[in-house]
């Protein structure tokens, strides 16, 4: 699909990358000029590229458990996991294998078709590998598509993880290169493109986002999306979070409450800037109303993560999305054979 768009009024000319550059690059201007596009104009550009490219009628549905819980010593300030904040959130050791088939047995039964985990580390030790790549096997051999993220990586790790059928990695940017430092000083933004590269490198697709609603500008959250769009090959998968406010973290005093349209503008840009890429409403999806995620999914998100609960946080319940992808009309799509 051809992003440039003949001009239209107020427009002296069209809002494309730019081409000389292999792949296209975007810039944060273009970004900036498609965010603030009349909403008609930018929602009926962002569901045309949608339709490109995928089903509009189809939202991937994928299932997060936390497979390790608390104690993490990345000082992130949004995360209820830290061990450098009071949030109530205890530390557990890694799950047996067969607890987490358990899990990812229900999360099919109950329409998953990604089953995703994680782990609170800085990053996984050696004798954690053996179990995880354990899971992941045993969950692909569910007919799932599997994801982890648990944490940074050696092109080492990557390399065990995708023998054992690993589809994909997440590894969020969290926000742009310039707010970065203001949530987090244990690792550094080199450091999350650093494992990325090991991750694409070592033939994992990617899933990573960010989060938005934790005090940053608007021209933070687009340059956010800007860097995804830019890497040598974008994100598969880009999960868009909003900030859940957790007593006892740093950003319960920066935190501000994303108004929902500036939200669906995001999913509109996100879907321009990165065409083939799945979006995912991810964190904080409960706090929209049913109309505010349907103009999220017209916009071009077409990815939900269902059950009760994400890491340590709420999530819409399964009846809840049931009901409204059938009001909608749509339906989920099946696994994608890797």
């Amino acid at each position: 699909m051809d992003l440039t768009f003949a001009p239209e009024a107020g427009h002296a000319a069209p809002i494309a990358p730019e081409t000389q550059a292999t792949p296209p690059r975007w810039t944060l201007a273009q970004a900036e000029a498609l965010y603030a596009l009349p909403l008609p104009k930018l929602m009926f550009r962002a569901q045309t590229v949608h339709r490109a490219h995928f089903d509009p009628c189809e939202i991937e549905t994928a299932q997060l458990l936390s497979i390790k819980t608390g104690g993490c010593p990345e000082d992130c300030g949004y995360c209820s996991q830290s061990s450098h904040h009071k949030t109530g959130v205890p530390a557990s050791k890694l799950m047996d294998v067969e607890a987490v088939l358990v899990e990812a047995r229900r999360a099919k039964a109950g329409g998953a078709a990604r089953f995703c985990m994680g782990a609170a580390w800085r990053n996984p030790k050696a004798r954690d590998m053996d179990k995880v790549c354990a899971m992941i096997a045993g969950v692909k051999a569910l007919g799932l598509e599997t994801c982890v993220t648990l944490g940074m990586l050696t092109p080492e790790q990557v390399g065990q993880l995708a023998e054992a059928g690993l589809d994909y990695y997440n590894h969020n940017v969290d926000t742009s290169p310039a707010f970065y430092p203001s949530i987090i000083t244990t690792r550094t933004m080199d450091d999350r493109l650093e494992t990325l590269a090991h991750v694409r490198a070592g033939g994992v697709k990617v899933c990573c986002g960010g989060i938005v609603g934790m005090g940053e500008s608007v021209e933070d959250r687009l340059a956010m999306l800007v860097l995804l769009a830019n890497l040598e090959t974008p994100p598969e998968s880009v999960p868009l979070n909003m900030w859940n406010a957790i007593e006892g973290t740093p950003v319960m005093a920066t935190q501000q409450k994303v108004d929902p349209i500036a939200f669906v503008r995001l999913v509109a840009v996100a879907r321009l800037l990165m065409p083939a890429s799945v979006v995912r409403l991810s964190a904080g999806r409960d706090g929209l109303s049913d109309e505010a995620q349907a103009l999220c999914f017209l916009a071009g998100a077409n990815s939900i993560f269902v059950g009760d609960r994400l890491l340590t946080t709420g999530n819409p319940g399964p009846t809840r999305d049931a009901l409204l992808l059938e009001r909608l009309g749509m339906t989920t799509a099946a696994p994608q054979p890797s």
